[in-house]
């Protein structure tokens, strides 16, 4: 279902209906949320953003979301895989981040695989659109916590040694990235996303 904000309808998660809306997560809808990404260092902030969300809303994680770049470096993978165990002092430290242990090593462990995964010769945007075929599929609008690509993708990613990569938190990012097409039938932004 969609919602309507000064002409433009949008999927309802969006949080257009509130009075007043909630411009970070109107933004986020309608500048990022579905756009293909296939910038690794971008698909892995986003994975460990997805991860941190776990639980919580989104527009948590969106006003956190500077708070976290700076806390992580960027989430600059090869940086991140050197955190030691001051790093994760500082990181369970900062109110301005989620401050949940397994979260804050699942990231730091992710940096540590992408980067072995760099260094044989693979790369996770060529890993992750591969199993979606390389294009974004096209949703029928229907909202759905998981799906069975989310589920392969999920294992593939957990077969790596990834955390906190569960089919939903996986469906998610597939979503948030583009591998999926999820806006509402009736959103402005399904047409736009597809093209």
């Amino acid at each position: 279902m969609a919602l309507v904000m000064a002409d433009r309808q949008r999927c309802a998660w969006a949080g257009a209906d509130r009075s007043p809306p909630d411009p970070l997560m109107v933004a986020y809808h309608d500048d990022e949320w579905g756009v293909p990404v296939r910038n690794d260092v971008e698909l892995f902030e986003r994975l460990a953003l997805e991860s941190f969300q776990a639980g919580l809303s989104w527009s948590t994680i969106l006003r956190k979301r500077e708070a976290f770049r700076a806390a992580f470096r960027g989430f600059d993978p090869a940086v991140v895989a050197r955190f030691d165990d001051d790093d994760r002092v500082r990181l369970m430290a900062d109110a301005g981040i989620v401050r949940s242990r397994a979260k804050i090593e699942a990231t730091i462990a992710g940096a540590r695989i992408y980067e072995s995964m760099r260094a044989s010769d693979q790369d996770l945007s060529a890993f992750a659109w591969n199993i979606v075929g390389g294009k974004p599929l096209q949703n029928n609008g229907t909202v759905q916590a998981s799906t069975p690509l989310s589920e392969e993708m999920s294992k593939a990613l957990k077969g790596k040694g990834f955390k906190f990569v569960g089919p939903v938190i996986v469906y998610a990012w597939m979503q948030a990235v583009g591998m999926v097409n999820d806006h509402a039938r009736d959103c402005f932004r399904r047409t736009e996303v597809r093209a």
